[in-house]
């Protein structure tokens, strides 16, 4: 009783019969004002609406103040300023249920709850149910549209103040749920206490809970329909727990200072033509193992800040563009890399918190560097506490099984045809690039959603409208995707990893394509690690895997990439995949990189092929960093830091990456000696390049090539230089031309052709 006293309640000093025959007649009242049924969906945890009963109510008079508190032994009300001290009943004992009809009314909204548990336990909170919605008919009309591009800043946890008073609003869409709370480490987990209201017919529950912090730990609990409770972690959480702890963290996002105005300025600028026209050296990315700060520890991980600064330090070094990162969404497993998401607006906890990834990108842009992610719009894992069967029912996941899983993967398949499933998505894509500021997404397995069959047999696929296998919903969702992103955040790029032939994935929409800046030219790689891969006396037969690309090098925007999934699964290394003993591997490499930055196209090398890494690619550890010791492994960084060095300082390199005009063939049907050579041009007739590649381990002396034009051919890097591993056969620097047709070209040079070789020349092209 000491306790209560500190609360100072006033005491009763009327006549006791007076005060009796008052508080019936009160009682009375809020008996008659209460719905009783109402009052037992409340108790029964299975109200959808609780501010309907609960809260302040105006009620002939005076008003009705109502309180939920299981386990309450009193709660007492005060105004915001501590006066006008109540005392609530309990309506039903053991209910939990508290009200108080007040005559004439004493309180405005911020009236303060004063809940006893017991002698020292006493809870001071604003009520959470005086607090109005703070989600507009708007908002939940454009999303029903799925149209609603900011949707991110009403669903999920967002720590805000409303008239004073400092709290999280969470929102969660449920329209299937009967009813749905709040619990977390504010509220001992309990359900019954922060019961959330819907918003009409849209599916949305919200509630502001006052006095909930930035790093609270929360979840909603679901009462389904069928009276199962679930506990999911939000959708549009910003921050999650570390695995395998999977609960929600509320985080808040603003306050973080850029400094990267000027970037994000020039960024917006870029125009569709603008981007195909830039240089684009990527390095493939996945942060957990590119470096690990304790070898053999699950969770020995560097973090975002000292991640930025040493993968930023090396990637400026190795003169690098951009950096695409892999499994940077929250996710359950890290044997899939992260692409089995149940966090899309969440960095994973990893590395940090969300603030210290905004820190990374930061650091990135201030270095030159473009930042792109892999986003996977295309599944998502099983996992209890994620989006499958979210409020009970198939929700995020199509429906119907043979459209909604995935029987490969054992993941589900979003629902493409539901605009508030839709909304979540390219809300997504927009949360990325405007919060957090990234320069791209990289759109993983496309194909898996443009086809209805895909990795299904017969019977377990339903058809379209038409009776085809191309799912017309995942085609206007990459419409909308692409529209959107490139009217609401010009100069993010938006790239297809599309393994077919589809027509038209990067012609804008407006043209009937996809829309996409970008697709990884799959098919080149396929043929050209093929190539790679044999034994060169078997390259001359095959010479049309290493040529045949050029047929269709100009039907899309490509990228040029030889990623992760090359080199895991027993698909050895990349240098490992190359013939011949170990300085020939090694050759082997240098030729394939140095063609591949020849060939028109971005270009993409995941981390530790730069410098021929041995062993494959694993998650669990770090790149084989300690290889560099070796000579060849240097030799091999040192020529892909060069080539990337003479990438972007000569655009015929990339220019015209996507015009005939930057790519011919000079000699192209040796493939008796698997000998090729071909001109990129750039931007003017100075600095043009001509390469010459050589596929067999054969020194071929005095080999004639014709050239186009009659000048001086210099040599701006050659493969086989002795600085990255090769033999160094002897050239003159400059090579001139002379007046000799070859190869269907009016001139000619002649030169020494190292065995297992690229040579890159540069010239001026003059008419004569």
């Amino acid at each position: 009783m000491a306790k209560f006293a500190e609360l100072n309640i006033y005491e009763v000093t009327i006549n006791k019969t007076t005060s009796s025959q008052n508080g019936e007649d009160m009682q009375k009242k809020l008996e008659q004002w209460i719905n009783w049924v109402e009052f037992d969906e409340l108790l029964a945890e299975k109200h959808n609406a609780p501010s309907n009963i609960l809260g302040l109510h105006d009620f002939l008079k005076g008003q009705v103040i109502t309180v939920y508190r299981p386990e309450a032994q009193k709660i007492y009300v005060t105004d915001s300023k501590g006066k006008n001290k109540v005392e609530l009943e309990e309506v039903e004992p053991g209910s939990g249920f508290f009200g108080k009809y007040i005559e004439g009314g004493k309180y405005d909204d911020r009236y303060v709850l004063n809940i006893v548990y017991g002698p020292g336990n006493v809870v001071k909170t604003e009520d959470p149910y005086a607090f109005k919605s703070i989600i507009s008919d708007v908002d939940r009309y454009l999303f029903a549209e799925g149209r609603h591009n900011n949707i991110y800043e009403k669903l999920g946890a967002h720590p805000m103040e409303i008239d004073g008073v400092k709290g999280t609003h969470f929102a969660v869409w449920a329209p299937h749920a009967r009813s749905v709370s709040v619990v977390g480490d504010f509220n001992m987990w309990d359900g019954r206490v922060h019961l959330m209201n819907i918003q009409d017919v849209s599916g949305i529950y919200e509630l502001f809970i006052p006095g909930v912090k930035p790093g609270a730990i929360y979840k909603y609990r679901i009462l389904t329909r069928t009276d199962d409770e679930i506990y999911k972690a939000d959708p549009y959480a910003n921050e999650a727990e570390l695995r395998p702890d999977n609960a929600s963290i509320v985080a808040d996002l603003s306050g973080f200072e850029w400094s990267d105005a000027e970037w994000i300025k020039e960024r917006r600028k870029k125009s569709r033509q603008d981007m195909i026209k830039m240089p684009m050296a990527i390095y493939e990315c996945h942060l957990g193992s590119w470096k690990k700060k304790i070898e053999d520890d699950d969770n020995g991980f560097f973090t975002y800040k000292e991640l930025a600064k040493e993968l930023g330090k090396y990637l400026k070094k190795m003169g690098y563009t951009h950096v695409e990162l892999m499994g940077i969404a929250e996710h359950p497993f890290d044997g899939s890399w992260g692409y089995q998401v149940t966090g899309y607006y969440a960095p994973t906890k990893r590395y940090g918190k969300p603030k210290d990834f905004m820190y990374f990108i930061d650091h990135m842009h201030s270095l030159g560097i473009g930042v792109i992610l892999d986003w996977v719009p295309a599944h998502f894992p099983r996992d209890a506490y994620a989006l499958g069967r979210f409020d009970g029912q198939a929700l995020y996941e199509h429906p119907d099984k043979r459209r909604g899983e995935h029987p490969d993967w054992g993941t589900y398949i979003f629902d493409y045809s539901s605009a508030e499933v839709s909304n979540f998505l390219i809300a997504n894509a927009l949360f990325w690039s405007r919060v957090f500021h990234v320069d791209g997404l990289r759109v993983d397995a496309v194909a898996s959603m443009l086809y209805l069959d895909y990795g299904k047999q017969d019977g377990d696929w339903l058809p379209n409208e038409d009776g085809g296998n191309e799912n017309y919903d995942a085609i206007e969702f990459f419409h909308r995707l692409n529209s959107v992103c490139e009217k609401e955040e010009p100069g993010t790029m938006i790239i297809a990893e599309e393994s077919t032939a589809w027509a038209g994935v990067t012609s804008p929409v407006e043209l009937s394509g996809l829309g996409f800046l970008f697709k990884w030219n799959m098919g080149w790689m396929n043929d050209f690690l093929e190539y790679m891969q044999m034994d060169p006396y078997f390259r001359g037969p095959n010479h049309n895997r290493l040529t045949f690309s050029m047929q269709y090098a100009y039907s899309e925007n490509f990228i040029q990439s030889i990623s992760h999934d090359e080199v895991v699964h027993l698909k050895k290394s990349m240098v490992e995949k190359m013939p011949g003993e170990m300085s020939q591997k090694f050759a082997n490499l240098r030729l394939a990189y140095g063609f591949m930055y020849g060939h028109p196209g971005k270009k993409l090398l995941f981390m530790g092929q730069e410098f021929g890494q041995f062993r494959e690619w694993s998650e669990k550890r770090s790149l084989d960093w300690f290889v560099l010791d070796e000579e060849l492994n240097k030799g091999c960084q040192t020529f892909v830091q060069d080539l990337n060095k003479f990438y972007k300082k000569y655009d015929a390199f990339y220019i015209n990456d996507m015009d005939r005009i930057g790519f011919e063939w000079m000699s192209v049907d040796r493939s008796d000696i698997s000998v090729v050579s071909f001109v990129r041009r750039g931007s003017s007739k100075k600095d043009q390049l001509l390469f010459v590649c050589n596929f067999t381990p054969v020194q071929r002396d005095n080999m004639r090539f014709g050239v186009p034009s009659n000048t001086s051919y210099k040599l701006l890097m050659t493969s086989d230089d002795t600085k990255y591993g090769g033999m160094g056969i002897k050239n003159p620097k400059t090579l001139k031309a002379e007046k000799v047709e070859f190869d269907d070209q009016k001139y000619s040079i002649v030169m020494n052709l190292p065995p297992l070789s690229v040579s890159i020349y540069r010239f001026d092209y003059v008419e004569k």
